[in-house]
């Protein structure tokens, strides 16, 4: 998959058109898309081709429970152009889109949505307004984020990794807890793999590790507190708290540039923010969510103020991530 030239103007178009619809209008599936349908999946690819020689795999694993509509609407309606808009001004070439759903595989129809990477506008928007918005949840606190590490780990194969030693990022937006372990008649049930036993999360998230750059956004910072201790055991700060859901996409795309040094630094990164039409509020908004991340590639960190940030956690994390 990924076959195909990305162009704003046709992005910026399909987004006009829906503007204003409603919610429901936008995401028009009451149950899962038969071609989101995860069950006896094979394996997600992002390639390389004569239109995109040095692919990159991006994936977007939302959470689509109640509480966390906003994002998803956000990316339909408005911000995945300004996320494509940025990874160009910051140099980053070639990007492939996936998107995954998550909800609760023990209460939801749907706990889990898998799309294919994409390159074109008309096909990330497919996958994006394919998703079914379940809306579910089980109100226990936890949501099954964990199947999104699992698919990431053994489904999905990426040449600017299997190329290039390059991983590709894996961006999951929550408020709520994972479950402490991938359940294998869950896996079973919605896969159809065939697992041995359950896979502790710590050991699930190492494995999609190895291939993907991962973070953790949340999506304001009221309800940073139902979920950021616990996150930041699991992957330090790769966890990173927006201040608002529709900050998702411009968040995401500085973590990219900045994690692929095509920005020089923090400080490189509001003008192209401004450049690409975001406002100055946000703009700051913006820059606080990532400079923490920042500061850990800035070795002059402590002279700018940046303050540095590791929040915590265990060990284990620093030694995956470095």
């Amino acid at each position: 998959m990924g076959h195909g030239n990305y162009s704003q103007a046709a992005h910026a178009a399909i987004i006009a058109d829906r503007a204003n619809d409603a919610h429901r209008e936008v995401f028009t599936q009451r149950q899962c898309h038969p071609l989101m349908n995860p069950h006896g999946m094979g394996v997600r690819e992002a390639r390389d081709s004569a239109d995109h020689p040095h692919s990159l795999g991006i994936v977007f694993a939302l959470d689509v429970t109640g509480s966390m509509g906003a994002i998803p609407n956000s990316l339909a309606t408005r911000e995945l152009p300004t996320f494509m808009a940025l990874l160009t001004a910051c140099g980053v070439r070639d990007p492939q889109l996936l998107f995954m759903a998550i909800g609760d595989a023990t209460s939801d129809d749907a706990a889990l949505q898998v799309g294919q990477f994409e390159s074109t506008a008309q096909l990330m928007d497919q996958w994006l307004t394919w998703s079914y918005l379940e809306g579910g949840g089980g109100g226990t606190g936890e949501e099954s984020y964990e199947l999104a590490f699992y698919v990431a780990a053994q489904h999905m194969e990426m040449d600017c990794w299997t190329r290039r030693r390059k991983k590709g990022y894996l961006f999951l937006t929550g408020d709520e807890h994972p479950y402490p372990a991938v359940s294998r008649h869950q896996i079973d049930t919605l896969i159809g793999d065939k697992l041995d036993e359950d896979i502790p999360i710590a050991e699930v998230i190492a494995a999609a590790a190895e291939t993907f750059h991962i973070f953790f956004l949340v999506p304001d910072l009221q309800r940073r507190k139902n979920c950021e201790r616990r996150w930041r055991d699991l992957l330090g700060d790769r966890v990173i708290c927006t201040e608002a859901p529709e900050d998702a996409c411009a968040v995401a795309a500085s973590l990219v540039a900045l994690t692929e040094k095509s920005v020089a630094g923090i400080d490189a990164l509001a003008p192209t923010l401004a450049a690409n039409g975001i406002a100055g509020d946000r703009i700051s908004a913006i820059i606080r969510a990532v400079r923490p991340y920042a500061a850990l590639g800035d070795p002059d960190a402590a002279a700018h103020g940046m303050g540095g940030a590791a929040v915590g956690g265990s060990s284990w994390w620093r030694r995956l991530f470095g």
